[in-house]
């Protein structure tokens, strides 16, 4: 008997070679292997397979013209990043439909969001660049909602971007864009007043690229005041760090070394350590007083009587007291112009600026020219009555009345103003450098004397 083979069955496969040459056979592969040879074929040919989105979009460039055209780009965000570097608005952007199904077939996404309050803050800068940016779109015939619409994914300010979507569809069911705006809670009165007074004068681009320059001009003055102020609060922090470590560290162990060697202590250097003891002993009392004090001045400024006393404090200070002034009325001015060239009433315009010039005293000097205004009287007269403006301002204001070109005159103030506000802010820095030094130097000096001079008296009546 012949033994079976122990091998898989496999079939014989013959192949002529050519119609006249005889067939050649060979033996076909076993079927596992002709069943997964192919599988893996079509695993291996979808594997490396991408799809880059191709999205389409319609823009304006800075020069108002229209554009329109598609981007391949790997991701929403990339793909508006590239339009917004290249000075383009975009006004309408969505995928490419045959992208989005292949996309949509070839991956699955999760739809759950948790919505989370949004807390970032909206700055000046902000507000600003939003201004130009609706100024520009308008100003290119584009319809307030798709403008609107536009800026929203153009922001990159997320608290900004959400409120900007609440405003569009608020503009999108009838609403007007002042009231769209004031319901945001983000915007100041100011910005509002000028949008409402552009909506209504039929001029919105150009109350908008007039507030833009504004809200443009009062971050260029607080950087300044800004940046100048950084070296002078970094030299205080220093001062109070070496006095802190003087105070906690080292006076303490010369006065432990003091008190060893049994030697009598003047009166200035126990006085020194009597200081030292109690900084290190009741550091929490301290503490706690300090941050009482703030939240009872805190608490008294939010009262009118405390706040107009807090004020006229700062307008009466030596040197900074000039500087309080010259802020307070650049605002004033500026603002009151902005929102006359705007097209508010006057009436209107100074009740907004007064908010503006943050300062209770200007306040009620501007409220009660408010109240001769609507008796028929200038603006200039109860200003100066008042004696709290520079006579240059009521000068200008009272040129600007009789040649009826307030607002420029307005604007010429202000610029004078943040010139001489910036010139001062400098010329008291330079001089509080040297001032925090001194200090620094004295206090340390002081110690030093006061721990020197008995290791003096130890030395001498050792020798």
């Amino acid at each position: 008997m012949r033994s079976r083979s122990n091998k898989p069955l496999s079939a014989k496969v013959c192949k002529a070679s050519a119609p006249t040459a005889p067939a050649r056979c060979s033996r076909a592969p076993p079927l596992w292997r002709r069943s997964s040879e192919p599988r893996r074929k079509r695993a291996s040919s979808h594997r490396f397979e991408i799809h880059v989105p191709v999205y389409a979009y319609k823009g304006v460039d800075t020069g108002g013209k229209t554009l329109r055209g598609h981007l391949d780009a790997e991701n929403p965000r990339t793909a508006r990043s590239r339009l917004k570097r290249d000075g383009i608005f975009v006004t309408d952007f969505q995928e490419t439909r045959t992208e989005a199904a292949q996309r949509s077939g070839s991956s699955f996404r999760s739809n759950i969001k948790i919505s989370l309050p949004n807390l970032q803050r909206v700055s000046a800068m902000d507000q600003a660049l939003m201004t130009r940016q609706l100024a520009t779109l308008i100003g290119a015939g584009i319809p307030l909602v798709d403008s609107l619409r536009a800026l929203t994914d153009q922001t990159e300010n997320q608290r900004l971007k959400s409120e900007l979507a609440k405003v569009r569809d608020r503009v999108n069911e009838g609403g007007t864009l002042a009231d769209a705006l004031a319901a945001s809670g983000i915007f100041s009165d100011l910005f509002i007043g000028m949008v409402r007074a552009g909506e209504a004068s039929g001029a919105l681009q150009v109350v908008l690229d007039r507030l833009a320059d504004y809200l443009e001009a009062q971050v260029r003055l607080r950087n300044r005041v800004s940046s100048i102020m950084i070296y002078p609060l970094f030299m205080m922090a220093f001062a109070m760090l070496v006095v802190g470590v003087l105070v906690t560290v080292v006076l303490p162990q010369i006065t432990e070394l003091l008190v060893d060697l049994d030697q009598p202590l003047p009166f200035f250097t126990r006085w020194i350590i009597g200081a030292s003891n109690f900084v290190r002993e009741w550091w929490w009392a301290i503490g706690v007083a300090a941050l009482a004090a703030g939240a009872g001045l805190r608490a008294a400024i939010t009262t009118h009587r405390g706040r107009r006393l807090w004020d006229r404090i700062k307008l009466r200070l030596p040197v900074m007291g000039r500087a309080v002034r010259l802020i307070a009325v650049a605002r004033f001015t500026r603002t009151l112009a902005t929102l006359l060239a705007g097209g508010l009433p006057i009436v209107r315009a100074l009740a907004t600026s007064k908010d503006v010039a943050n300062n209770s005293v200007l306040g009620d000097a501007i409220d009660q020219a408010a109240e001769s205004i609507t008796e028929g009287a200038s603006l200039a007269r109860p200003l100066r009555d008042s004696g709290e403006f520079p006579a240059m301002v009521t000068h200008m204001i009272e040129v600007g009345e009789r040649s009826g070109e307030l607002e420029a005159m307005l604007g010429k103030v202000a610029d004078t103003y943040d010139e001489q506000v910036e010139t001062l802010v400098s010329r008291l820095t330079a001089l509080l450098e040297p001032l925090l030094i001194l200090v620094m130097v004295g206090i340390v000096v002081v110690i030093i004397l006061a721990t020197l001079v008995p290791l003096l008296n130890v030395t001498t009546s050792l020798g």
